[in-house]
């Protein structure tokens, strides 16, 4: 009895090892992603901006024809940026298991996986219609683990001493991607190119209440973590819909950004307005707790998590799933992927954006301030349990 408790409690641990080392893998793969996605949505969004001013000739559905213009060239540069965010999500999760030899299969096979012209064929051979389909970010997250793990099971081998200069270089690349390549196209790839083809139809066709919903889903995962796994899945999502095609579906990108600004503006509005139910040192914290969430950075809200988990964690997610609801809702879009207040301009209804992110710190403040105890009867009760 002990023997098989013992060996269910190491099968556990093991797996939750192995849980974590993937989370932090995805994560390396999402961080080093940003950059990109920054770069390149920012510069589009710019673009877009500027081909609607008056003294320029196009339109932002023209944008493409206007050649040798300022606008052009922005989106053009945006554009690159954002049709390499899916191969270096899987280059760097792939990087973050196996080290460098993982790195170029993860990017050549999630690169594979967003050309439709390859997914059609591949489909066509497997006997499955595949049509203008591509894998996109799916895609690259498999492609990414897939090729970090049997990158380092070849970089694991025992080889010749003559061999191993070339194994990190030319050996383990090139076969990574040889054994992994007609398993992405023909087995893996045509069906998440189908299910992504999917996603990106149904959250094209949204309105009223079915966007209402998406945006309160989005909205309470980018506030459960605030920065953490579950944050950056709802962030990545809307990420990868910026760069969809044919049509870039920037909703949820504003709703993504409106739930991550407003758990730091709604918890420090409510330290401000009721100090007596935070400890003092969280009163400093507020002060830059606002510019962080303006600036879409959700970590300012964590010393506030920390110190009371069951009533924060709660107060912030109902804040930001409320302003990332209405904001779908109401049809807010956001084609740039980072910047918070200082890309509002770029939202096709700005005041509507900016109505989102006050509506969600509100109700992030009121539910907080409510259901806190002041601080002190926080502190007599630990002292309380402790001495009992």
């Amino acid at each position: 009895m002990i023997q098989a408790m013992s060996t269910r409690d190491s099968a556990e641990g093991a797996l939750r090892a192995h849980v974590t080392s993937v989370k932090e893998d995805l994560m390396t793969g999402v961080s080093y992603m940003i950059p990109f996605v920054t770069i390149g949505g920012i510069f589009l969004a710019l673009g877009y901006a500027l081909v609607n001013l008056p003294f320029f000739p196009g339109t932002t559905e023209t944008i493409s024809e206007q050649a040798g213009t300022i606008p052009w060239y922005l989106a053009e540069i945006g554009g690159l940026g954002l049709s390499v965010i899916a191969p270096i999500l899987g280059a760097y999760i792939a990087y973050a298991i196996a080290d460098r030899p993982g790195l170029a299969p993860g990017f050549i096979l999630s690169y594979a996986l967003q050309q439709e012209g390859l997914i059609a064929e591949a489909g066509a051979t497997v006997g499955f219609g595949a049509g203008e389909a591509s894998a996109g970010f799916l895609g690259a997250l498999v492609a990414g683990l897939l090729a970090g793990y049997v990158a380092r099971w070849f970089k694991n081998l025992s080889v010749p001493r003559v061999l191993e200069p070339m194994m990190p270089v030319l050996i383990i690349p090139v076969l990574t991607t040889m054994v992994l390549a007609p398993v992405m196209l023909f087995v893996l790839g045509v069906p998440i190119a189908l299910a992504y083809q999917e996603l990106t139809t149904f959250l094209t066709s949204m309105r009223g209440q079915n966007a209402f919903i998406v945006g309160l889903i989005l909205g309470a995962m980018m506030a459960f973590d605030m920065g953490g796994p579950v944050n950056k899945v709802a962030y990545v999502f809307a990420v990868g819909l910026i760069s969809a095609d044919p049509q870039p579906i920037t909703g949820p990108m504003a709703a993504v950004m409106i739930a991550g600004m407003t758990p730091p503006i709604g918890l420090a509005l409510s330290n401000l307005v009721a100090p007596q139910k935070y400890d003092a040192e969280l009163y400093e914290n507020a002060v830059s707790a606002i510019p962080l969430g303006f600036s879409f950075i959700t970590e300012g809200a964590i010393p506030y998590a920390a110190a009371d988990p069951v009533r924060i964690i709660p107060s912030a997610m109902a804040g930001s799933a409320v302003g990332a609801g209405v904001a779908m809702a109401l049809g807010v879009t956001m084609p740039a992927p980072h910047g918070g207040i200082f890309v509002f301009f770029l939202s096709n209804r700005p005041l509507v954006f900016l109505g989102c992110i006050v509506l969600g710190a509100v109700v992030t403040a009121v539910v907080a301030t409510a259901i806190k105890p002041d601080y002190e009867v926080t502190v007599g009760s630990e002292s309380a349990q402790s001495s009992d």
